[in-house]
């Protein structure tokens, strides 16, 4: 009799459990308790054989598959009457969704119970976790079952392998004489590697429900030997960080000798956690340390606090004389979508001192910047309201001369011109500054600015551009303001401000050296009424400088409290060429002012004049292999380059080398702060070798003489730090060592030789 198309089969089995990973194997035989009736009515050798079974919720046998759809193929199916025994063999597929087995034969013996798997067992779970294994057994009730020669691999990477396994009674899977690693075993290539660790265990379990894995008697190899004990070793097998140690850091400092960092990391949930650390230092009291984050349903936070109680010496200060006190640091940031348009973001830094960040080697900023704000962003409008305050550090400037922002508004909407197809963007805008020890300002204003860009018929890009603005603006004790010009009048003060342009280019496109290059001349005109600017406090259009990146904006003053008015022409052409493999571009141009009355520019700026001088950028780049950016300005009368900064890229993501310097020759009156003059060169490079070792290095050199600045004890040539390490780095395991010497001291943060040893495995106690 030929048995029916297994299509049609219904089993009387119970429902079934999630899958276990651990049960990979045994989960794909109790797939084929079903197929044991079909199995009765066949014929020895009936081949080949494939289906689905669709499994039913009632019946008078318990058994852990129901409800539910199992596709098989095999080449053959057999039932041996004698023996009560059904075997599929020759590439067996199971398949349920996202799991599935394959296999060379599985048997079920209907007498015993017992179900055997056996040859090239491979098992995907529906969370991609894969099993294989040479032979496994268990009973159709899966209340024990046991494995030889398994691999267990895991979807984020980690490995498990093991002479004999079990799976317990409550779904845990336990082996013996185990190896686990979350090193790769091929490379990139797919050629076979070893992993450069692993760890060895007389025994391990893994706990299905918690995704962690215990170790007894583990040890930890590398590269082969058998280096440290890792008594009570729980990982977790899905990638994710589990409580514990981390590997210590190990340091010397000029500052504090030498100093030992160790830390515990405790996951609290899976959406927290909270790393607590203590640094060790034999020249400097002990300190501590506090990291908490969460993610929330609708964003994250971070809070990071650094505390101790020791000496420090007082920046600036004429007697070195040392203070002990409390110090530290705290930094908080976060971010939360209330709704689709609706975020709510903030950073606060504060620290107790403006040396404890360097002495400690946690942060190199010269000022600490807090901000709130809260935004609305829409499809066509933007709303902002923010504060901020800055903390000075390493400045020569006091703390009470540093702004508080502080309500910052604005409003922006950009609609469609119904009457002659341009668009129309309004913004409104209010600013608060407050000073503890200085010059207060507010201000307020509205604008609409009108825009419209057509092509013509020879494929000129003519862009039209108008702009109206009213100001009002208060302020009080403006005579503390250091710099004359910014300081506005004192009290009440308005402003009009209307700007109109007219922005032609003309792209021009051929072919050149077997590429392609697009020429671009550009002709814009920009007419402004004169503007009442000395009047109006100068908050944040202090920092003036031509580039090619404002040469063609309505207004060269940054921010909104300077309005350049007056009428001038500006000039100048984009050309890029491309053909295989390369791409260059640039940029230069000019503006010339069609008045000859004094500007608000200070002398050195490049825009004093009528004429202004060149500014231009240059860019190359060939491949990811090559990168140059050169941007320059140069003087209209003399030709002597003011503004001189290159950056420039060569090699590949593991060797390569960057080099970078800055030239500012502006000349300009040494009372403009923001606008000094500097020369600075800067390297850094990386060379690997043996695939997986490196060495690197970086280094900072101030060349600013006195003539240009004359606070500097050096004179042209200044190394601010220099930085050389080894390292070695591949899938799974980091470790190396760095020298770094900073040459400037402050304070109690010294200069001199720092190093640093760091040690990291993937999945173990890294950082």
């Amino acid at each position: 009799m030929r048995p029916r198309p297994l299509s049609k089969l219904q089993a009387r089995d119970s429902r079934l459990q999630p899958l276990r990973p651990g049960a990979a194997a045994a989960i794909a035989l109790v797939w084929l308790t079903p197929a044991a009736a079909l199995a009765q009515e066949a014929e020895a050798g009936s081949a080949p054989a494939s289906g689905q079974i669709e499994t039913g919720e009632d019946g008078d046998q318990a058994s852990p598959v129901a409800g539910r759809k199992i596709a098989f193929e095999a080449n053959e199916i057999r039932y041996e009457s004698d023996s009560e025994t059904v075997t599929v063999a020759g590439n067996v597929l199971l398949r349920s969704g996202d799991q599935s087995v394959r296999a060379d034969s599985v048997t079920w013996n209907r007498t015993t119970g017992q179900i055997v798997a056996s040859g090239n067992i491979r098992y995907v779970d529906e969370d991609g976790n894969q099993i294989l294994t040479d032979r496994l057994e268990l009973t159709d009730e899966l209340k024990a079952g046991a494995m030889q020669n398994m691999l267990l691999a895991f979807r984020t990477g980690g490995r498990m392998a093991a002479a004999e396994g079990r799976r317990l009674e409550d779904g845990d899977i336990e082996l013996d004489r185990a190896v686990y690693s979350s090193c790769s075993v091929v490379d990139g290539e797919g050629c076979p590697k070893k992993p450069s660790w692993r760890v060895t265990a007389r025994r391990v379990r893994y706990d299905e429900q918690t995704q962690q894995v215990r170790f007894e008697g583990a040890y930890l190899e590398m590269f082969g030997r058998r280096i440290l004990p890792l008594p009570g070793l729980v990982v977790r097998a899905d990638g994710g960080a589990n409580s514990g140690f981390l590997v210590p850091d190990l340091g010397l400092s000029a500052s504090n000798g030498v100093e030992f960092i160790g830390s515990h990391y405790w996951r609290i949930a899976d959406n927290k956690d909270l790393l607590a650390s203590a640094y060790l230092y034999t020249e400097a009291a002990p300190m501590a340390s506090v990291e908490y984050r969460q993610l929330t349903g609708n964003g994250a936070f971070q809070a990071t606090g650094y505390f101790t109680y020791g000496t420090r010496l007082p920046l600036n200060s004429q007697t070195r004389t040392s203070e002990k006190d409390v110090r530290g640091y705290i930094f908080t940031n976060g971010r939360f979508q209330l709704d689709p348009n609706w975020s709510v973001s903030g950073s606060i830094r504060v620290a107790t001192d403006r040396t404890f960040l360097r002495r400690y080697d946690i942060s190199r900023d010269d000022r600490l910047r807090s901000t709130i704000e809260a935004e609305r962003i829409d499809d066509d409008s933007y709303f902002s309201i923010a504060g901020w305050a800055t903390q000075a550090l390493l400045v020569q400037q006091e703390q009470g001369l540093v702004p508080i922002a502080l309500p910052v508004l604005d409003y922006r909407r950009r609609i469609d011109d119904p009457l002659l197809g341009g668009k129309v963007d309004l913004q409104v805008n209010t600013l608060a500054i407050t000073r503890t020890s200085g010059q207060d300002t507010q201000r307020a204003f509205a604008q609409a600015q009108w825009s419209l860009r057509r092509v013509t018929a020879l494929g000129q890009e003519v862009t039209l551009t108008a702009l109206a603005r009213g100001d009002i603006y208060h302020s009080d004790e403006n005579e503390l303001s250091e710099t004359i010009s910014y300081r506005g009048n004192s009290g009440w003060e308005g402003r009009g401000v209307a700007i109109g342009a007219v922005d032609v280019k003309w792209p021009l496109v051929g072919s050149f050296l077997g590429g392609s290059q697009v020429l671009t001349p550009r002709v814009q005109l920009v007419a402004s009424p004169s503007i009442k600017n000395l009047a109006i406090p100068n908050e944040d259009a202090r920092a003036i400088d031509l580039e090619d990146s404002n040469l063609f904006a309505l207004n060269r003053f940054p921010g909104y409290d300077r309005i350049e008015d007056g009428t001038r022409i500006t000039y100048g052409a984009d050309w890029q060429l491309e053909f295989p493999g390369w791409r260059i571009k640039a940029t230069i141009g000019q503006s010339y002012r069609l008045s000859d009355k004094p500007t608000l520019f200070p002398e050195g700026t490049g825009l004093t004049e009528q004429w202004s001088d060149f500014v231009g950028r240059t860019e190359v780049r060939y491949h990811d292999f090559l990168k140059f950016t050169h941007r320059y300005r140069v003087d209209k009368d003399n030709f002597a380059v003011r503004r001189n900064e290159v950056d420039a890229t060569v090699g590949s993501d593991k060797t390569y080398l960057e080099l970078g310097y800055l030239r500012l020759n502006r000349d300009i009156d040494l009372d403009f702060e923001d606008l000094q003059d500097r020369e600075e060169v800067r390297a850094a490079g990386r060379i690997s070798f043996a695939r997986y070792w490196s060495v690197f290095g970086s280094a900072v050199v101030n060349l600013t003489d006195r003539n240009e600045d004359p606070s500097l004890s050096a004179d042209g040539f200044e190394p601010l730090r220099t930085r050389v390490g080894v390292a070695y780095a591949d899938d799974c395991l980091e470790f190396g060592v760095t020298w770094r010497r900073d040459y400037i001291a402050l304070a109690d943060a010294k200069s001199g030789n720092s190093f640093r040893l760091y040690f990291a495995l993937r999945n173990i106690g890294g950082r």
